[in-house]
């Protein structure tokens, strides 16, 4: 089963910030420019929250607000669910179940270290499960060489 810290080997462990007094228009400029759906929100070395494009819709755009205007902490998830560079993908893909989150920040200890998406785990999980397909078939076809001779 690959682990989260396999899983940012492959994906690249960049792990993009902003302050909770940057302003929410900065946040999505940075995610813009970055083509990433979320940041972390970090005062000092200190995890504070997580904002994404899904608080940036439904607490400034859906409530009149102005991105320019408004800073990150008025708008940030403060409850941030985490995962650890040891938990597998399967168990990152229940604990976002269950959280109902798309963004997940991998912490070593206190230092963010990456993050995934729920993307990031659907295609891992796609990939192992090919992989499985591919070494059934050729199980099934090494059988059958074996039985018509």
């Amino acid at each position: 089963m690959t682990t989260v810290r396999q899983l940012l080997d492959q994906k690249g462990s960049t792990v993009w910030s902003i302050h909770p007094d940057a302003t929410v228009f900065a946040a999505i400029a940075k995610m813009a420019e970055k083509d990433i759906g979320s940041l972390v929100v970090m005062e000092g070395d200190e995890l504070v929250g997580i904002i994404t494009e899904r608080h940036y819709a439904r607490n400034v755009v859906l409530k009149g607000k102005a991105s320019p205007a408004t800073p990150v902490r008025d708008i940030m998830e403060r409850h941030v669910v985490i995962a650890q560079p040891e938990q597998t993908v399967d168990e990152c893909m229940a604990i976002m179940t269950e959280g109902r989150v798309r963004h997940l920040p991998v912490f070593e200890g206190t230092k963010p270290i990456g993050i995934v998406s729920i993307g990031d785990l659907v295609k891992s999980i796609i990939s192992e499960q090919k992989f499985v397909i591919v070494q059934l078939e050729q199980y099934i076809h090494g059988e059958r060489a074996t039985a018509d001779r």
